[in-house]
């Protein structure tokens, strides 16, 4: 099956870093295609390195650290394409400094079938793409970032009505179906969702609406990111209210 992933990348313009989620094969199948088309060598070429483990480990994100920084054998870019199953904590930390400060002429492909295992900050750090479907519940995340305030006050009610009437939500292990196990599975998604949409795009953009326009969009995701965590945090508390939780969350997402 081919993706449609060609419009993300514009030949005369790449971008230092991608972050790309799915399944290994499709994926690296479609960017050694895409960069052949752009003119670049990934046979016999010294300036092009593609690696692909099971585990990336410190000693992995030390040695492409070394070899990104080494000079170029050609006047034309460096790529390097990185394929893994599991970034290891100390490996993930190792590639946010390297990061930091892009290296010229130096293009990063990552490949994972899963960014909710990479720390937030990494991730940040990428043009994010992502080849999964959305799930259900990301369906209705999908239309829910999309709705004005108000629409989302009505959808939260509704999500959380039925099982709000079975009084559960004073248990410290809540059921499977209780309005706080329900909450947290869509605040689950609506996070993955966001994250997909926290693009290298975004910085810099003023969001229409906010008074003054003194908030980026980045600020306005870093908002959102930090109140979910707590939203997150409070929803395993007994005693807590699922829909005023929810409510805040809905208030702090960016209108999409």
């Amino acid at each position: 099956m081919s993706l449609d992933i060609k419009k993300h990348f514009d030949k005369d313009n790449l971008h230092h870093a991608y972050l790309i989620e799915g399944e290994r094969e499709e994926i690296l199948s479609e960017i050694l295609k895409l960069l052949e088309s752009f003119g670049v060598k990934t046979n016999a070429n010294p300036d092009f390195l593609q690696i692909s483990l099971d585990t990336f480990k410190i000693d992995d994100a030390r040695n492409l650290k070394s070899f990104a920084i080494e000079k170029a054998n050609t006047v034309d870019k460096k790529i390097f394409i990185i394929s893994a199953n599991n970034f290891l904590l100390e490996a993930q930390n190792s590639l946010l400094k390297m990061f930091e400060e892009p290296i010229d002429k130096t293009h990063f492909f990552l490949i994972t079938p899963d960014t909710n295992a990479l720390l937030k900050t990494l991730v940040s750090r990428f043009y994010f793409i992502s080849t999964k479907s959305l799930s259900e519940g990301e369906q209705d995340a999908e239309k829910f970032i999309q709705m004005p305030l108000q629409k989302r006050i009505d959808f939260i009610k509704e999500l959380l009505t039925e099982v709000e009437e079975q009084g559960e939500e004073g248990n410290k292990i809540a059921p499977l179906n209780s309005s706080r196990s329900k909450a947290l599975k869509f605040l689950n998604a609506i996070e993955t969702l966001l994250h997909r949409k926290f693009e290298k795009n975004f910085f810099g953009f003023t969001l229409p609406g906010v008074p003054g326009g003194s908030y980026t969009v980045q600020n306005s995701f870093q908002i959102c990111f930090d109140q979910i965590f707590k939203v997150r945090k409070f929803l395993r508390q007994p005693g807590s209210s699922t829909k005023t939780l929810m409510e805040s969350v809905a208030i702090v997402i960016p209108m999409l």
